[in-house]
């Protein structure tokens, strides 16, 4: 196979996972779900030639321990990323657990991993450093991630900044088990996700689930307002002039609407005279939009669950047959596969 240093042209293949541990939320949709669609063949000039992406069940079981919630969102993840526009017929959609090969993988490159290597990943310094439980589970996390990754040939695997880290460990880890057995792994690299895309919540921070600070991407209509009205603002008076740059609620709104309306919005921010509940009005409006061919195209996937299955079986069908040669090609190389050695001409086996 092509080592990283090959002149020999090969396709580009992007690879990613995304675990099911609740509903999309507008954050996890800007910065990340946006980036796999236009990733995906036929996505735009940066498009990958193939691209694989898992719903990251395996990792999901650090956190979430009650098996009909982690059923429903996984069922519900497939549901979001095809209504999103990730599309099964330009790339590869399964679920992590549906492909077995990788957890064989994870332990043969568990064999080449270094401990001290492990102590110093961010999730499992992040906990200690806390006072919190850590497990097995997330100490060895990035091996498993590694795993993912190596098990398709990736070639460009998209991250935030604060996911580099695991690419980095997976590339030592591939440069490892190479050095020791052979060119077995095609080294990754990582593509940073559009820096711009940080969406606040509903507090001004980072949206996320652990700071119960999120909207989700298919919300309910009431809940959606709701949600939107209670978004925390400053209590400058109405006619004061604001900078829209850096205020949390202006940036929501530049997330869904168009260059020109983004404009307006900006020009009646430094005018002043206006409040923000009229913003939220704006933001509601230009949030429903955005949003609106995907949830209609989710309810017909959810009426019918058979659709959304076949397509989970058919890319995990894909998924083991590129992870089966990788595998197998890892297995030969460190001894595992105990087919005879092949005779040479002329001598006596």
């Amino acid at each position: 196979m092509p080592s990283e240093t090959s002149h020999s042209p090969r396709p580009t293949r992007a690879l990613s996972g995304i675990q099911p541990t609740g509903r999309f939320h507008w954050g996890n949709y800007f910065g990340a779900i946006r980036q796999y669609i236009d990733l995906q063949p036929g996505g735009g000039h940066q498009a990958a030639d193939e691209a694989y992406y898992f719903i990251a069940d395996l990792h999901a079981l650090t956190t979430v321990r009650e098996p009909e919630r982690l059923r429903g969102f996984v069922r519900d993840a497939a549901l979001d990323l095809v209504s999103l526009g990730l599309d099964p017929e330009r790339a590869v959609l399964f679920v992590q657990s549906d492909v077995p090969e990788v957890t064989e993988l994870t332990w043969l490159l568990m064999t080449v991993t270094p401990i001290g290597l492990l102590e110093r990943c961010h999730a499992y310094k992040d906990k200690k450093n806390r006072g919190l439980p850590a497990d097995a589970g997330l100490f060895t996390y990035p091996v498993l991630m590694a795993a993912d990754i190596l098990a398709y040939d990736a070639t460009v695997v998209p991250v935030g900044e604060d996911q580099v880290q695991h690419i980095e460990v997976c590339r030592d880890l591939a440069g490892t088990f190479n050095h020791l057995y052979g060119e077995v792994f095609t080294l990754p690299k990582p593509r940073l996700v559009d820096g711009s895309a940080k969406v606040p919540g509903t507090d001004g921070q980072k949206m996320s689930k652990s700071y119960e600070n999120t909207i989700e991407v298919f919300e309910e209509p009431g809940t959606l307002k709701k949600k939107i009205m209670r978004i925390t603002t400053d209590s400058r008076p109405v006619e004061e002039p604001k900078e829209p740059e850096g205020d949390h609620l202006y940036q929501l709104f530049a997330l869904f609407a168009p260059e020109t309306e983004r404009q307006a919005l900006a020009d009646l921010y430094r005018r002043g005279g206006f409040g923000y509940g009229e913003v939220k009005k704006k933001l509601l409006e230009a949030a429903g939009q955005f949003f609106a061919d995907a949830r209609a195209r989710r309810a017909d996937l959810a009426a019918d669950p058979d659709r959304i299955e076949a397509i989970l079986g058919a890319g995990a069908e894909k998924a083991r047959a590129k992870a089966g040669a990788v595998l197998a090609r890892a297995r030969r190389a460190c001894g595992l596969d105990r087919s005879p050695p092949v005779k040479q001409a002329g001598k006596r086996a």
